[in-house]
C-alpha cells in the first residue's frame, strides 16, 4: 500500500541540502508508517543489518560482536524477517553488556556509547524482539540512525544524514512494493 511518507522524507532531505541541517524530530512522520503491522520489525532488522555490514576495521570484542551480528542477520528477508529469537536475545544481551557504562550528570545518569553502530544493532534487535508494536520506537531508531553530531549545528540531521534518509526511503518503497505484490497474489 503506497503512502506519502517517503515523499515527506524527500522533503526533509531537500531541506538538509538547502539549509545545511534540520531537527531530527522531523522524522516523526515515520510513526504513521510504522503503524502497519510488520513494518517496524522489518525496519528494525534493516537498520541492524545496515549497521552490522558497514565498512570499518574492528578488532577484539567489537569485531566479534559485529561478526556475530552479521552472521545472525545476513540473508534475512526484508519483508518478514525471521531471526532466531534465542540467538537474537543472547546477542542483544552481549551488545548491551559491552556498552553498559554510565556516567552521573547533574540531571541524572547517561549511558556512554562508544560504538554507535553496535548501539544501532542493539536497538534494532531490542525493537524486533520486544517492541515491534510501538511506532515511536521506529522513529527513535531512525533518528539515531540518521542524526549526526556537528559542533556547528549540534545533534541534527545534516549532510551526513542525507544518504541515510535516502536509504530509508528506498527501504520504504521496497516494503510498500512487496506489500502490494503480496496482496495481489
Amino acid at each position: 500500500m503506497r503512502t506519502t511518507i517517503p515523499e515527506k522524507l524527500l522533503d526533509i532531505a531537500a531541506d538538509i541540502e538547502g539549509k545545511g541541517s534540520v531537527n531530527p524530530t522531523r522524522l516523526t512522520v515515520l510513526k504513521k508508517w510504522f503503524e502497519k503491522p510488520d513494518r517496524l520489525s522489518s525496519f528494525a532488522i534493516f537498520i541492524a543489518k545496515r549497521a552490522s555490514g558497514r565498512k570499518g576495521k574492528s578488532t577484539g570484542e567489537t569485531g566479534k560482536l559485529f561478526q556475530r551480528a552479521w552472521i545472525l542477520l545476513k540473508g534475512t528477508s526484508i519483508l518478514c524477517p525471521e531471526v532466531s529469537h534465542e540467538t537474537a536475545e543472547k546477542l542483544h544481551s552481549r551488545l548491551h553488556a559491552f556498552q553498559n557504562e554510565h556516567r552521573k550528570l547533574l540531571w541524572g545518569t547517561a549511558r556512554i556509547i562508544k560504538n554507535h553502530r553496535l548501539f544501532l544493532i542493539e536497538e534494532g534487535l531490542r525493537i524486533y524482539l520486544w517492541h515491534s508494536d510501538l511506532p515511536q520506537e521506529g522513529y527513535r531508531l531512525a533518528a539515531n540512525y540518521c542524526k549526526h553530531y556537528d559542533p556547528s549545528y549540534g545533534d541534527s540531521l545534516d549532510g551526513e544524514s542525507y544518504t541515510k534518509i535516502h536509504e530509508i526511503i528506498r527501504f520504504m518503497f521496497t516494503i510498500e512494493a512487496l506489500e502490494d505484490i503480496e496482496t495481489t497474489t
